[in-house]
């Protein structure tokens, strides 16, 4: 093996990238020293245990996922300024995020933290940060539609409540969906980011969702 320039943050996407095809519980440090092609002894230059790369593996996840917005402040002000209508700005919302879930690294990171979320405490706070950060950002938006008269006022109990039922539902529906790109991509390794050919977002999958936030929508 060559000698290489390697990085806690490289280590880091090669233990998320091997969690990825046989879960992380069953990635060892040889593993993730394959995959970089080097030793394993120089793992130990960057981390003094498997469980302290596990533990760094979540806290970069952590600040990954923290990095992505369901809601642009752009698209508030839009709202605000009583320019766009609900549910154009929530279809493109949804379809914004679920297409940022289909390439690497975000991908790999998402069925990582996602899966482990059943069995590590910090995982499962990951999760139900992002989940909070959802609902919050859906709220802030109805709040903008309802000063901009577009929807029917309502008290803010009531606009946490109808916030957090939509994001019950792009929640659940995203988790489907990249549930089932994960065993597309298993099945064919060249569609990952990078190989030979890239995935096209399942427009099946995206619409049901959107027909259902929809159906949500119409109510308010």
């Amino acid at each position: 093996m060559s000698k290489k320039n390697i990085s806690q943050e490289k280590i880091i996407q090669a233990f998320i990238a091997s969690a990825f095809d046989k879960s992380a519980g069953a990635t060892s440090l040889a593993d993730v020293s394959e995959g970089l092609e080097i030793k394993k002894a120089s793992l130990y230059n960057h981390f003094e245990s498997r469980d302290a790369m596990y533990s760094a593996s979540l806290a970069y996840s952590a600040k990954e996922i923290e990095s992505v917005s369901f809601l642009e402040e752009k698209t508030l002000d839009n709202v605000k300024g009583g320019k766009v209508a609900p549910l154009a700005v929530f279809k493109k919302l949804v379809t914004r995020y679920f297409e940022l879930f289909e390439n690497e690294p975000l991908f790999q990171i998402y069925v990582f933290v996602r899966s482990e979320q059943y069995f590590n405490l910090e995982a499962l706070k990951i999760v139900e940060g992002e989940d909070n950060r959802i609902c919050d950002a859906i709220k802030d938006l109805l709040s903008a539609f309802t000063a901009a008269k577009k929807i029917a006022k309502k008290t803010d109990k009531e606009l946490k409540d109808i916030a957090t039922n939509i994001a019950a539902v792009i929640i659940q529906q995203r988790d489907a969906y990249i549930a089932a790109r994960k065993e597309t991509v298993r099945q064919n390794p060249d569609s990952k980011a990078g190989g030979l050919f890239a995935l096209p977002t399942d427009e099946a999958a995206l619409g049901r969702t959107l027909k259902l936030v929809e159906a949500m929508l119409k109510t308010l």
